[in-house]
């Protein structure tokens, strides 16, 4: 009986220990390396986000501004002030051949500056023709078809520049007048009377000879020449605000 009850003694007591060294279900401890585990830390709201790199910060920086522009239209009959950039010529420019010139001037329509001064303006000849040795004056025409104005082209119509030679008749008859008396004079030498009469009519005919073997003056504009043209119609360009 004594032996039975110290058995029992011994086996409550060992029960009592376990019971007192058994670690709580619910506690975490720190796993140790290499070991692992479910629990899933929490993630901070400043690791979640990646920081912007250099070049998406410098294309926040760096955003173009978009450009505004108002269409201007330009009436017809407005004045374009030109310099020739290209020589003009009756005796040698040939009808098609293209002309070049820019703006003396800007074209400003309601205080905005519709075609700044500089601005470039083609077209070409429409008619060349060289004196003539017995008649007809020498004569150039050309006319524009565009313009290159703030990065642009545009269509254009103007009025044609037409220029003429000057008249050489005054010229011509003093020709023929020295001539005539040079023949006078001669024919007094000869002998007078009927020798001058045929020494004025050999002087007349030597002036006349002259006139025909000589042409009139040409029409020559050089690069540089300052022309003026009108708009034959009207042109709408694109103007920045």
């Amino acid at each position: 009986m004594k032996r039975f009850v110290c058995v029992l003694a011994l086996t409550v007591g060992l029960a009592a220990c376990n019971n007192g060294a058994k670690a709580p279900e619910n506690t975490f401890t720190n796993a140790p390396a290499g070991t692992t585990g479910t629990a899933t830390a929490p993630i901070s709201a400043e690791t979640s986000t990646p920081a912007p790199g250099p070049a998406a910060s410098a294309v926040a920086r760096v955003a173009p501004a978009v450009a505004q522009y108002t269409e201007v239209t330009i009436p017809s009959g407005t004045a374009l002030r030109l310099s020739l950039q290209s020589d003009v010529a009756s005796d040698t420019s040939r009808v098609e051949q293209p002309v070049r010139a820019t703006l003396r001037s800007p074209v400003t329509i309601d205080g905005r500056e519709a075609l700044p001064a500089g601005s470039e303006v083609t077209g070409a000849i429409t008619e060349a023709k060289e004196s003539g040795r017995v008649q007809g004056r020498a004569s150039v025409g050309f006319r524009f078809n565009a313009v290159h104005a703030n990065g642009e082209n545009y269509t254009i119509q103007t009025s044609t520049i037409s220029e003429v030679a000057r008249a050489t008749k005054k010229k011509d008859a003093e020709k023929i007048g020295i001539g005539a008396g040079a023949g006078a004079a001669l024919g007094a030498l000869l002998g007078g009377g009927k020798g001058a009469v045929k020494g004025a009519a050999i002087g007349g005919a030597g002036g006349t000879g002259v006139v025909l073997a000589t042409k009139g003056e040409e029409v020559r504009l050089g690069a540089g020449a300052a022309v003026t043209t009108r708009l034959t119609a009207p042109v709408t360009v694109r103007v920045k605000s």
